[in-house]
């Protein structure tokens, strides 16, 4: 589904130029749960803002479906995303000012996805939190609120960015849980984490260093 060819990412810095990735070459195919494991710093974050085409690879390809992302305008990698990709972040990012039910909706395309917010609400318990706002949650609750966004639109790939790391371990399991639903239904997973027993959950461990797989 995703193959990433030769991949470098560089940044500038007042220091001189930093290579967060350094030509990582990695294949996830539909269907597959792959954990990216490795210590603060080290790429996993950049890897998947590359993988998604959030950020264009410094070089080396991002392919996606046999589709060059590079290849796209800012547009088409938008319009990509939006219908093959949801997002999982360990700091939520929902909007405070609106309710749970809402944060979900906001997310959805089409009246379909819309119907089923409330559906995946409640399958993840949520079913008595649906009018609250966030602040009115607790973390592992926030966390499941944007993982129902992250799904409403029936995605074929999820890129969760260590989405256990604020969470006790009661919480993080439960969001495992969810990601590992998903998989079971066909779903595509990519995990980044330095959690040993959340990468334990995936089918395949990909360990980076320094930028590189190793």
């Amino acid at each position: 589904m995703i193959r990433l060819e030769n991949v470098s990412k560089v940044y500038p810095s007042a220091r001189g130029p930093v290579a967060a990735l350094d030509g990582v070459t990695l294949e996830v195919a539909s269907g597959e749960f792959v954990a990216v494991c490795g210590p603060s710093g080290c790429g996993k974050s950049t890897l998947l803002l590359v993988t998604a085409g959030l950020t264009s690879a410094t070089s080396g390809k991002v392919v996606a479906d046999d589709i060059d992302l590079g290849s796209l305008t800012s547009f088409q990698r938008a319009q990509w995303r939006g219908e093959n990709v949801g997002f999982v972040f360990q700091m939520f990012h929902l909007l405070p000012y609106l309710s749970v039910l809402d944060n979900v909706r906001v997310a959805a395309r089409g009246a379909a996805a819309v119907r089923r917010s409330a559906e995946l609400l409640e399958q993840c318990g949520l079913a008595h939190r649906l009018s609250h706002r966030p602040d009115q949650l607790s973390v592992g609750e926030r966390q499941r609120v944007a993982i129902a966004r992250a799904i409403v639109n029936r995605p074929r790939l999820i890129l969760a960015d260590e989405p256990t790391g604020n969470l006790d371990p009661a919480s993080a399991a439960a969001v495992l849980d969810m990601l590992a639903a998903f998989h079971r239904e066909g779903g595509t997973v990519v995990l980044v984490t330095h959690d040993e027993a959340a990468a334990g959950r995936a089918g395949r461990i990909v360990r980076l260093a320094n930028g590189r797989i190793v």
